[in-house]
C-alpha cells in the first residue's frame, strides 16, 4: 500500500533510480542569485529616495489623508455625493440637481455630480443594457407620469377592459387619430368588487414580472428571477433581443400600463436589431413570439414601427425556406444566414414548427403588401395538403428536402399540437375565407378523435400518443391542454356533423387538464401527466412533475368561460392564480418549480417570456369582460398574440395596393 504523501522516487523501465543531491550551488548559480538580490536593492533604495510619499517625513496614512483632504477641497461631492434624502411625499431628487438653499448651489459642484453619476450609469450598463426609470415599489402604479413625452399614437387612457370606438379618446371625442388604435374602456359599472380585485390582482402579477425583469435583465431575453440576472440560456441564447420585452408589450397594452408599453416600444425603436443576431435562431419561436408580438402590437396601436420591425424579423428567417420542398429548416443564424436542423431530430423538422407559421405570414403580406411571406406560409400548406397522411393523421416529423414522413410518432401534444390549431385560426383569421384550412383541420381531427382518445377507469378523457397507428403512451403533455379551447372554437363558430362531438370533448378535456393541477399538492399542472393502472392525471417520471408557468389550461378555460359562461371556469382560473403567487412568487419576478407534488417545490430560476405574453394574459381575459378582445374580432396565435379577423375587425389594416401610373396620351 501506498504513502498518502507524494513520492518523488524516479524510474526508469521499471528500476528505481537513484536521487543525486548537492550541497553546494554552482560558482555560476551563485553569480544568477546575487545578481537578482542587487537588482531587488537597487529598486528598493530607487523607491525610497524618488517617490514623493516616502520622501515626505508624514506616514503614508498621512499622506493618503492630505491627498483625499486636497481633492475634498476642489470639491467636496467629487469623492463622495451625500446621501439622497426623501422629500415630503416619499420620493427621491434626482441625482445632480441640487435644490435652491441647499448647501453646495455651486455650479462647479452640479457638473462635477452630473460627471460622476454618468459614469455610475456607465459602469452598471455593464450588467444590464439601459435600464428605464421606474417606481421602487412593484405594486404601485406610476404617478409621475412617463419620462418622455408621450407619442401620439400610443396615448390611451389607463383602464382595466376595452371596446373598440372611434369616439374615445384622452385627448377628447373623436380626437385625431383615435380611430387608428384600440382604445381602451373603464372597466363596466356594474362589475362586481371581487372581479376588479381579481383584475387589480393579476395586473399586479404583471407589473412585479415586468419591473423586475427591467431591474435585473433588462435588454436580454429572459430574467433569472431568483438569481436575479439575465438567463442566457433560453431558446434565443445570450443575445440582446429583448424577448420578455417584445412578447410581453401586447399584455401592458391589453391591461393598460401604458408608461411600461412606451418604456418596451423604444427599446424596439433604438435597440433590437436581429439582423446582427450571430447564433442560431428558432424559426418557429421567432416568428410566434417576435413577428405574432409586433404585428399584435401594430393591428392595436397603428405604430408602423411594429409592423415594420416584424417585417425586418421575417426577412432575417427567410433563408431557412430555401429546400427543395420549402418546408424551412428549424434554425437560422441571421448574421450568417446559415440554416440547419436540431442534432436530435436528424434531417427532419418538426409538424407543429413548420405547420405554425400562416397566421403571422399571411398577416405581414396583408399588412405590407408584400407577397413573399404568403408565397412561403401556402407553399407549405400545400405540401402538407397534398403528401400522404397515414390514416388520415399528421406524423411528427417531416424531411423538408424530401417531403416526406419521418418515423411515424402522432401526437396533439408537443411536436405537433400549434398544426392543428393554425389549421383551425387560419380558417378563423381569414373570416372564413381559407376553406382548405377548415376542411384539413376537420378530417385531421376526426381521424384523432377516432385513434387518440382514450377514457380512464374514472372517466377522465385524454389524447394519448400513437405510433405506427398503435397507443405509444397512454399519456397527455400539458402542451395539449390548449385542445380544449380549441375543441370549443371549432364547436361554435361553424356548424357541422362534427360540432356537438367537438364540444363535448372541449368540456372533458379541459375538465382533466384541471384535475392535473388539483391532484397537486401545488395545485399547479405537471408537464405531463399519465394514465397507467390507479394512476390518473399525475406525472410518474422527474422531468414531467415540473411546472414551466405554462398557459395552455388558462387559455381552455379563457375561452370555455367565454362561450359556456359556466362559473367553474372562472373559480378554476383564480385557483391557479393562488398557486402561483404562493409558490412561484419571489423577490425578483416568478419562477417555475422543479415538483409539483412538493408543497414547499424549488424554484427552477427561470421567468419565462411566455408568462407575460400568454399565462398572465389569458388569466387577465378570464375575468375581462367580453368587450375586450372578443373572440369574433381577435384570434389569439399561439403564443396568445391577438391578430384581427380580417372582413370583421377595422383593425386589419390591410396594406392599400400601390396606385398604378394613369398611361401617357398619345399624340394622334
Amino acid at each position: 500500500m501506498t504513502g498518502i504523501l507524494p513520492t518523488y522516487q524516479r524510474f526508469v523501465n521499471g528500476v528505481p533510480v537513484p536521487s543525486i543531491s548537492r550541497r553546494s550551488f554552482r560558482l555560476r548559480e551563485k553569480y544568477l542569485i546575487v545578481s537578482v538580490l542587487l537588482t531587488f536593492g537597487i529598486v528598493w533604495l530607487g523607491a525610497l529616495f524618488y517617490l514623493p510619499e516616502f520622501k515626505s517625513s508624514t506616514s503614508v496614512n498621512d499622506s493618503v489623508y492630505n491627498v483625499y483632504k486636497r481633492i475634498q477641497k476642489a470639491g467636496p461631492e467629487l469623492l463622495m455625493p451625500p446621501p439622497l434624502a426623501q422629500n415630503e411625499v416619499g420620493e427621491f431628487p434626482v441625482v445632480g440637481i441640487v435644490r435652491h438653499g441647499e448647501e453646495g448651489d455651486d455650479p462647479h459642484l452640479l457638473e462635477d455630480r452630473n460627471r460622476l453619476r454618468a459614469k455610475i450609469e456607465e459602469d452598471m450598463s455593464m450588467k444590464v443594457l439601459e435600464r428605464p426609470q421606474f417606481d421602487i415599489a412593484p405594486s404601485v402604479s406610476s404617478s409621475r407620469g412617463p419620462s418622455k413625452p408621450p407619442v401620439d399614437a400610443l396615448e390611451m387612457p389607463v383602464a382595466g377592459n376595452n371596446a373598440l370606438s372611434k369616439d374615445v379618446s384622452p385627448a377628447g371625442p373623436k380626437a385625431e387619430g383615435s380611430e387608428n388604435k384600440y382604445v381602451i374602456a373603464p372597466i363596466p359599472p356594474d362589475t362586481d368588487i371581487d372581479t376588479k380585485h381579481k383584475l387589480d390582482t393579476i395586473k399586479e402579477m404583471m407589473r412585479h414580472a415586468w419591473n423586475n425583469y427591467k431591474l435585473y435583465a433588462w435588454g436580454k431575453n429572459e430574467l433569472k428571477p431568483i438569481s436575479k440576472r439575465p438567463h442566457l440560456s433560453s431558446v434565443f441564447g445570450g443575445g440582446d433581443l429583448g424577448a420578455t420585452i417584445v412578447d410581453g408589450l401586447d399584455t401592458l397594452y391589453i391591461m393598460g400600463m401604458m408608461d411600461e408599453f412606451r418604456e418596451g416600444r423604444d427599446w424596439i425603436a433604438e435597440h433590437f436589431r436581429i439582423s446582427e443576431i450571430d447564433s442560431d435562431l428558432s424559426v418557429f419561436e421567432t416568428t410566434i413570439r417576435f413577428v405574432g408580438g409586433l404585428l399584435s402590437c401594430y393591428a392595436l396601436t397603428g405604430d408602423t414601427l411594429f409592423r415594420d420591425k416584424a417585417a425586418e424579423v421575417a426577412d432575417a428567417l427567410l433563408p431557412a425556406f430555401e429546400t427543395p420542398t420549402g418546408l424551412p429548416y428549424a434554425l437560422i443564424n441571421p448574421s450568417t444566414k446559415a440554416s440547419r436542423q436540431y442534432h436530435w431530430a436528424g434531417p427532419n423538422s418538426i409538424l407543429s414548427e413548420v405547420g405554425t407559421l400562416h397566421l403571422e405570414f399571411t398577416y405581414l403580406s396583408d399588412v405590407t403588401g408584400n407577397e413573399v411571406y404568403r408565397q412561403k406560409a401556402n407553399r407549405i400548406r400545400d405540401v402538407l395538403n397534398n403528401v400522404s397522411k397515414p390514416d388520415g393523421l399528421y406524423p411528427n416529423y417531416i424531411n423538408p428536402r424530401t417531403g416526406q414522413w419521418g418515423q411515424r410518432h402522432m401526437s396533439l401534444g408537443a411536436l405537433g399540437d400549434s398544426f392543428y390549431e393554425y389549421l383551425l385560426k387560419a380558417w378563423l383569421v381569414a373570416g372564413g375565407g381559407d376553406e382548405q384550412a377548415r376542411v384539413m383541420f376537420d378530417e385531421a381531427m376526426q381521424a384523432a378523435l377516432d385513434k387518440m382518445l382514450r377514457v380512464s377507469p374514472s372517466g377522465l378523457s385524454y389524447l394519448a400518443e400513437l405510433k405506427y397507428g398503435r397507443i405509444f403512451e397512454e399519456k397527455m403533455d400539458h402542451l395539449s391542454c390548449f385542445s380544449g379551447g380549441m375543441f370549443a372554437l371549432a364547436s361554435t363558430t361553424l356548424s357541422n356533423s362534427l360540432s356537438d362531438r367537438y364540444m363535448d370533448v372541449a368540456r372533458k378535456l379541459t375538465h382533466t387538464c384541471h384535475e392535473s393541477y388539483d391532484r397537486s399538492e401545488t395545485k399547479l399542472g405537471p408537464e405531463a401527466f399519465r394514465f397507467t393502472g390507479a394512476v390518473e392525471a399525475r406525472a410518474q417520471k422527474s422531468n414531467e412533475k415540473v411546472y414551466l408557468l405554462r398557459p395552455e389550461t388558462f387559455e381552455s378555460y379563457f375561452i370555455m368561460w367565454r362561450l359556456t359562461k359556466e362559473q367553474k371556469y372562472r373559480d378554476w382560473g383564480w385557483e391557479a392564480v393562488e398557486a402561483i403567487e404562493k409558490h412561484c412568487r419571489v423577490e425578483g419576478g416568478y419562477t417555475g418549480i422543479v415538483n409539483v407534488y412538493h408543497a414547499n417545490a424549488q424554484g427552477d430560476d427561470v421567468q419565462q417570456s411566455y408568462f407575460l405574453a400568454e399565462t398572465l394574459k389569458y388569466l387577465y381575459l378570464l375575468f375581462s369582460d367580453d368587450s375586450l378582445l372578443p373572440l369574433d374580432e381577435w384570434v389569439f396565435n399561439t403564443e396568445a398574440h391577438p391578430l384581427p379577423v380580417r372582413g370583421r375587425n377595422p383593425l386589419y389594416r390591410e396594406a392599400t395596393p400601390p396606385e398604378r401610373p394613369a398611361p401617357a396620351a398619345r399624340n394622334l
